[in-house]
């Protein structure tokens, strides 16, 4: 980036973990190659006498240095894959030259280690005084924050917030907000894992939101994101930081940013259901093209929140169409690695980073007859494609919606 602005927000620190790979280059080089992780989801507390739920779970993770071994023993799995995910984006940014002070931390997701707490239940049901003391404290929210920050000694602000799925992007916007405010000189916006159980898959199932069984014998066909063969999302094991600066404050360091924030934007609808919003939708996209100062026309990739929803994925296409995007490159992140949930926002704008970084878009997985052929989709090959603006959209149920409008730099 350069000096233009000198009080522009900038992105300088990515990590990310997914079932495709842990770091941006093992991510990115997955991403573009179309490479999946898909199958019969097999970690313990996910299935369910003869249940056959499919998923993208993380096949391996390499613990990072803050964590030790006396930690390891009461940290969740949420947490282990957080701190290996900051540990990345902290120090590509080179955050400990900061004051610990002036370094804040917002993670994106709630109710995230369901999974963990099944598992506790089932072993301590016959045996509860036997309970872990530490669970007092570790089934909240905020014990990640406490982790994280105990991890990477961060003194300034820290909390969680939660918006469906469309935490780990409401992440980025509270980020925002702190540097913005001078809350904090930097802010790193993390979207944790959410580490499902079988009674949240099942709920989903038959909720309708989560993909049937009916690809069992074909798990790598299951996510289909925009198709007219999908018929719900597929659950991917994800999580992503980013830091969040002003210009000046990162180049004080010498470090240099992925791409300014150009634009961002959150509205709701004003329900609790887990159907999406038309309006809102449209809304939310015309205020962060708003707050960016920039034409419709000007933007050349939108990544898309869409997950394989048979409503979700029609009207997020219509509100793209309307809000005169149609021209744009776009593909889908998701029929990759899988939905998020509380990660996706984040993963989904590192996702949006590489490829400006690269000049390249990935494939989309799947894509073999779109609801919506008259879009600029990029099909089963990556290809060649600057990206000068890009725009990341971000859904949760109870009708949160989010975007944010990135511009390149490089």
């Amino acid at each position: 980036m350069g000096n233009e602005n000198a009080e522009e927000l900038c992105i300088t620190g990515i990590g990310v973990v997914s079932a495709i790979g842990q770091d941006k280059k093992t991510f990115s080089d997955g991403l573009l190659a179309g490479r999946h992780a898909f199958g019969l989801m097999k970690r313990k507390g996910r299935q369910h006498a003869s249940s056959a739920f499919l998923g993208a779970e993380i096949p391996l993770l390499n613990y990072p240095n803050p964590l030790n071994k006396h930690k390891l023993r009461s940290v969740s799995f949420p947490g282990q894959v957080a701190v290996a995910t900051i540990e990345e984006a902290w120090n590509e940014a080179a955050l400990d030259q900061l004051a610990s002070d002036r370094i804040g931390l917002v993670i994106g997701g709630s109710n995230i280690g369901q999974r963990e707490q099944c598992l506790m239940q089932q072993d301590y049901r016959e045996n509860p005084h036997f309970v872990r003391p530490h669970y007092g404290f570790s089934f909240l929210d905020s014990d990640l924050c406490g982790i994280c920050t105990e991890c990477f000694g961060i003194q300034g602000m820290a909390y969680t917030v939660g918006g469906a799925s469309a935490s780990g992007q409401l992440a980025i916007l509270q980020a925002i907000n702190a540097v913005l405010s001078g809350q904090v000189d930097v802010c790193i916006a993390v979207g944790a894992l959410m580490d499902l159980s079988y009674f949240e898959l099942q709920a989903l199932s038959s909720l309708g939101a989560m993909g049937s069984t009916r690809f069992s014998n074909n798990p790598e066909k299951a996510c289909r994101p925009f198709d007219r063969d999908r018929d719900g999302f597929i659950f991917g094991e994800s999580c992503g930081a980013v830091v969040i600066e002003h210009a000046t404050t990162a180049s004080q360091r010498g470090v240099q940013s992925y791409a300014a924030i150009a634009g961002w934007a959150m509205n709701m609808d004003a329900h609790r259901n887990p159907n999406p919003g038309y309006r809102g939708e449209v809304a939310v996209i015309q205020d962060a093209l708003a707050k960016a100062n920039i034409d419709a026309s000007i933007i050349d990739y939108v990544n898309p929140h869409g997950t394989g929803s048979i409503v979700g994925d029609e009207i997020e296409l219509k509100a793209i169409q309307f809000c005169g995007l149609s021209h744009a490159r776009i593909n889908t992140t998701k029929s990759i690695i899988g939905h998020g949930l509380s990660a996706a926002g984040t993963v989904e704008v590192i996702a949006t980073l590489l490829q400006m970084k690269a000049s390249r878009l990935h494939p989309s997985r799947n894509l073999d007859t779109p609801i919506n052929p008259e879009l600029n989709w990029v099909y089963d090959k990556a290809v060649s494609h600057r990206i000068d603006y890009g725009l990341n959209l971000s859904i949760g149920f109870g009708g949160i919606n989010t975007a944010i409008c990135l511009k390149n730099g490089l």
